[in-house]
């Protein structure tokens, strides 16, 4: 292994992070992506906008379904730098760049400094975190305060056991234990109780296949725990509060419904089981191919990671561990089939146990042969170059501005990889990755996702309306039938607006709502012109695109076919026709313009 990494020095492993914080940076240039991201930064608007940090209100109702915690941080960052772009994703990749380094630190414990350094680049550079640092969700919250825990708990066992006291197995280092239990305690608040099997489920695993099976009765772990429901109890008051105290509130259809069981049962066993109020379509392989391109460039050495580990599992005999730590794995693959049982899956879920493939994925790469490192180096130069292809093609079919600059940054980049990384060694393999990712990166956020990103209704709209005097300040009535959460391009709207929103669901609401006089209103051109038969008086006032752009299909993509996957959304001033006019169909007021 020395020979491996003799050139992996400390100078090359800061500059390479440097490159990777950087191109997970660029994810803070595009505007929140629709649908979840826009929702979660109009949550944390109002949050921060009326000073209630207790109840979570959506489309101006009452929300039930994320915990709390990355709404009060985001929250609190829209107080210190305003509500922007910048505001609701900065948080999420310090949150982010947080899990990176308890990612070096935890593989420090069991492995070389070299194998530390590879698994922080891996976790840096693989595709769906990067993405995720852009399309901020959830996961980039997570992602520390899964493996934070994970190493404080893991420090706790690894202490003097001299200091341990017999008795009851608590130990010197009782600040990890009370670190591990608060980070866990967000855990719980982010994203409920199951966030205690990507915790617990290696340790377990590790204790079990390392005859330390005795530390399951020690009172310290049992303390954790107990420690960790206790940090959430202002999760639990909140919900207790907005919820639990008002069984009259109508929450998915139905009356009486409970916050608190809502978050330790529904949220979780009930999408697991589909049997919750939200429900949806499991596939038992979906993340099998999921994981081939979310971990993309490192899905094949994460895989034979996996493929080694578990045939040495298979072989092992009683007695001395045949590896290091079973933790990454453990954490890992018990998530991975929790997710891949339950019948409600989406691809970024499997992002918060990255780390632990990171960990998985370096301790293969140093751990190569020389001869098998130099073909590795090599399989993975072509996967990279692939990936570079790729997005140049993408780039020439969406035609973005500033494509000759584009094309002339990413193909610079990538030569300047190969005069710096000439070798097929442990540097060269890293370095050219990292540079790929950042092409990738770059190409995505600096230049794709803007040309995509402007065929957001509702951003482009709120964009129109802020510079334009007459309508800035006036309040806009966001019309959308129906009931629930609903959808489309209403949220980036609240979210951009500077002035003041409201939610209309029926014609009744709308009809209180221009009683005193017209109103702003934005809707899709279906309500629009529905509401003209109806008994509303609609004068246009503009018209723009919208497009669903977390799901890219190749007419969007091809600016000559665009056109035909575009729905219009207007906005417009509406008032209630007067008695003349319903009886005569004929418009009295000024001509539309």
């Amino acid at each position: 292994m020395a020979d491996n990494s003799s050139p992996f020095t400390d100078r090359w492993f800061y500059a390479l992070v440097a490159v990777g914080v950087f191109l997970n940076a660029t994810g803070l240039f595009p505007p929140v992506m629709e649908l979840d991201g826009a929702l979660y930064a109009c949550i944390a608007k109002q949050m921060a906008q009326t000073g209630d940090f207790i109840n979570l209100y959506a489309v101006g109702t009452d929300w039930l379904d994320k915990p709390h915690f990355p709404f009060w941080v985001i929250a609190l960052s829209y107080r210190i730098f305003g509500i922007n772009t910048f505001s609701y994703k900065f948080p999420a990749l310090l949150f982010f760049l947080g899990s990176v380094v308890y990612t070096y630190q935890f593989t420090r414990l069991t492995y070389s400094k070299v194998t530390a350094q590879v698994a922080s680049l891996v976790l840096l550079t693989a595709f769906h975190g990067v993405l995720s640092n852009s399309d901020v969700r959830a996961e980039p919250y997570l992602m520390p305060l899964i493996i934070g825990p994970v190493y404080h708990f893991y420090r706790v066992f690894l202490g003097d056991r001299d200091a341990i006291s017999l008795r009851n197995g608590i130990s010197k280092n009782w600040r990890h234990l009370l670190l591990g239990s608060f980070l866990t305690g967000c855990a719980l608040m982010t994203k409920g109780v199951f966030v205690l099997i990507p915790i617990g489920a290696g340790l377990v695993l590790h204790w079990v296949l390392t005859g330390h099976w005795r530390e399951l009765l020690k009172i310290r772990w049992y303390l954790a725990i107990a420690l960790s429901f206790a940090f959430t109890i202002p999760e639990i008051y909140c919900l207790y509060q907005q919820f639990d105290l008002h069984p009259e509130k109508v929450i998915f259809g139905q009356k009486g419904v409970s916050g608190i069981r809502f978050f330790f049962w529904d949220s979780q066993f009930g999408r697991f089981f589909n049997t919750g109020p939200i429900k949806g379509e499991g596939d038992k392989f979906f993340f099998v191919h999921t994981l081939l391109w979310a971990f993309i460039p490192w899905s094949l050495p994460l895989y034979m990671s996996l493929g080694q580990r578990l045939v040495d599992l298979a072989k092992r005999r009683i007695g001395p561990t045949f590896q290091p730590e079973y933790i990454s794995l453990g954490s890992g693959m018990a998530t991975f089939v929790l997710f891949s049982l339950s019948g409600f899956q989406l691809p970024h879920y499997l992002n918060i146990v990255f780390p632990f493939y990171a960990v998985l994925t370096a301790q293969f790469l140093v751990g190569l042969q020389i001869s098998n490192l130099r073909k590795w180096t090599i399989a993975q130069t072509v996967i990279g170059i692939l990936l570079v292809v790729v997005m140049g093609a993408l780039l020439w079919l969406v035609q973005p501005a500033g494509l000759n600059t584009a094309l002339a940054w990413a193909l610079t980049l990538t030569i300047l990889l190969f005069v710096l990384f000439r070798q097929n060694d442990l540097l060269s393999l890293m370095g050219r990755m990292v540079g790929v990712m950042f092409v990738v990166a770059g190409s995505l956020n600096l230049f794709l996702y803007p040309t995509f990103l402007r065929y957001q209704a509702g951003m482009a709209t709120a964009d129109y309306v802020n510079t334009q005097p007459t309508l800035a300040n006036r309040p806009t009535t966001l019309y959308e039938p129906g009931t629930g959460v609903g959808g489309g391009s209403f949220w980036s709207y609240e979210f951009y607006a500077k002035g003041p929103t409201m939610y209309a669901r029926t014609d009744s609401a709308l009809r209180v709502q221009v009683q005193t006089g017209p109103k702003s209103v934005f809707t899709t051109a279906e309500y629009a012109d529905s509401l003209a038969t109806r008994g509303f008086d609609v004068r246009q006032l503009a018209i723009f695109p919208y497009y669903h752009v977390s799901q890219l299909t190749y007419d969007f993509l091809n600016p000559s076919t665009r056109s035909k996957t575009l729905l219009p959304y207007v906005l417009a001033e509406v008032n209630i026709k007067s008695a003349s006019e319903r009886r005569t169909g004929v418009k009295t007021g000024p001509l539309e313009r």
